[in-house]
């Protein structure tokens, strides 16, 4: 059934203006943004298929254009503004936290956790805050390709010194998903808290980004939260 024979409360367009765009499934979200299918496939229908081939929008941002543009129906253009779609998003998480305290946790996670989320690499990233605990700059350190890797202390330390930082919190993701701390990530952590004190910059947090499940639970672990810095 195409979108114009539904029933038109069933209607994506229909049923985000009457319901608001929390009601709209992740294949209705596509099907707005495609506008049409391709021959004999409706947008929803394609919507679905997306969904089903990489398994959740989270999967589908971590695509390349390569990869967007295997599914019949995504040409560049449009693999294109999806790709840019995604980017959008993650700048608008970072963009009110430039005049903005970050002193927990979830700051840290609404910051950079949807993005992290999406990378299938490991990545290290530094946020820098002045003594207000302000956001003065964000830094991606180290990127690998498995759970054990990190980045030296001493980079770590040389990136905030250069930028005057006053307090540093290291996030780094499990693209696995699970967010539990390995004994390399405790170990890395002790080491960056010896290194920060050393040169007198407060060492606030080490947050691991992983994935909310029911496996899981929270989407993140914090050493602070832990009570292990």
């Amino acid at each position: 059934m195409g979108i114009k024979e539904m029933p038109e409360d069933d209607r994506p367009r229909e049923k985000l203006m009457e319901r608001g765009p929390a009601a709209l499934s992740d294949a209705e979200i596509l099907a707005l943004f495609f506008s049409t299918g391709r021959a004999g496939v409706s947008a929803i229908d394609l919507g679905r298929e997306i969904i089903g081939q990489f398994g959740s929008l989270r999967q589908l941002s971590r695509a390349s254009m390569a990869e967007l543009q295997q599914v019949p129906g995504i040409g560049p253009a449009k693999a294109a503004q999806l790709i840019a779609t995604f980017e959008f998003g993650r700048r608008l998480a970072q963009e009110p936290y430039n005049d903005q305290s970050i002193t927990a946790p979830e700051d840290v996670f609404a910051l950079l956790g949807a993005e992290m989320q999406r990378l299938s690499q490991e990545s290290v990233r530094v946020v820098m805050l002045n003594h207000r605990k302000r956001l003065i700059h964000c830094e991606e350190v180290f990127r690998g390709t498995g759970n054990e890797s990190f980045a030296n202390p001493s980079e770590i330390l040389r990136r905030a010194i250069a930028h005057s930082a006053h307090a540093i919190i290291v996030v780094h993701n499990h693209p696995s998903g699970d967010p539990s701390p390995s004994m390399a990530d405790h170990e890395v952590t002790r080491r960056i808290k010896a290194a920060s004190q050393a040169v007198g910059i407060e060492f606030t947090d080490h947050l691991i980004i992983g994935c909310r499940s029911a496996e899981f639970g929270s989407p993140y672990f914090s050493f602070r939260e832990g009570g292990l810095i």
